[in-house]
């Protein structure tokens, strides 16, 4: 006799992480899927939080959504508050009415960078800008609203769709024949589709009893800045198209002004996942391959 799948709703599943999630979860027979677009759910508005989950009654919820640029977080910190702390706020209140425990995603960006070596789940908050700031008070609210979640932090995320800096990178390669980019910015980048395959694995485990909320961080195995990350965007890039760029030029951030500060180490020690899960961190070069090649796969048709 075989179990009813495990019902999870996914907010935000329009954005990279929500769709790698989606994605793999429907893909799953262990999970029935309801993945919900910003637009299909707003969490900023709490009525329609709660109405939604009444309506579907999910077992888990994933939250992807979230403004997520720390550029766009200074331009809109009104909104970045409402999205990224406000809202969560929102579905940890509902979530606890209806006793469903969620999985947020959070960001690297909650710390301040001068921690040369990494930074563990103990390790003090500091965030420099008004992204890291909602990111992390949007977790407070979690962890004080609703003691059955599980945060997630992550960093330097992308994918072959959305808005992330490989695409960001693949743009200017082809436009410009020299690109800056910043070689004293340390972190590990990290696949939306392995951040898929440690969702669900955490899922999984919960539903089968795992008893382990709280804090945890996942990135791809490998430290790099953005310059060697660049490098290796480019030379993928090159087996399925004849750039532009020519020159890929390493500079210092006081060289590179952003609108937002950023951490100069967003590496994330991920030993507890390890430890708790049983999760281990996977390359991110053979990512980077894969999707580089489902990107081009997707352009030619």
């Amino acid at each position: 006799m075989f179990a009813d799948p495990v019902k999870v709703l996914i907010t935000g599943a329009d954005g990279q992480a929500g769709y790698a999630i989606t994605h793999l979860a429907k893909s799953d027979p262990f999970f029935a899927v309801t993945a919900l677009s910003r637009k299909q759910l707003d969490i900023t508005q709490p009525e329609k939080v709660i109405e939604q989950l009444d309506a579907c009654l999910p077992d888990y919820v994933i939250n992807c959504a979230g403004l997520n640029s720390a550029d766009r977080a200074e331009r809109e910190p009104e909104r970045a508050y409402q999205l990224n702390a406000e809202g969560v706020k929102n579905l940890a209140q509902a979530c606890a009415s209806l006793s469903i425990p969620v999985i947020h995603l959070s960001t690297d960006y909650v710390f301040d960078g001068h921690y040369a070596t990494g930074y563990s789940e103990k390790d003090e908050t500091a965030p420099l800008g008004v992204y890291g700031l909602s990111k992390f008070q949007g977790e407070e609210y979690l962890r004080t609203g609703w003691p059955q979640h599980i945060i997630l932090r992550v960093s330097w995320l992308f994918s072959e769709r959305g808005d992330n800096f490989m695409l960001r990178l693949l743009d200017e390669a082809r436009h410009q024949e020299e690109i800056c980019a910043v070689d004293d910015r340390r972190g590990c980048p990290t696949s939306a589709y392995d951040l898929a395959r440690v969702v669900v694995a955490i899922l999984k485990q919960i539903s089968n009893g795992a008893d382990a909320w709280g804090t945890y961080h996942y990135c791809g195995a490998e430290v790099t800045t953005r310059y060697g990350f660049s490098e290796a965007v480019i030379a993928a890039a090159r087996q399925y198209e004849n750039l532009k760029a020519t020159h890929l030029v390493p500079v210092s951030t006081k060289d590179y002004p952003t609108e937002a500060q950023r951490p100069s180490t967003s590496v994330l020690k991920c030993q507890k996942i390890l430890n708790v899960f049983g999760i281990r961190q996977r390359p991110w070069r053979s990512e980077l391959q894969r999707l580089v090649r489902i990107y081009y796969d997707q352009v030619e048709t």
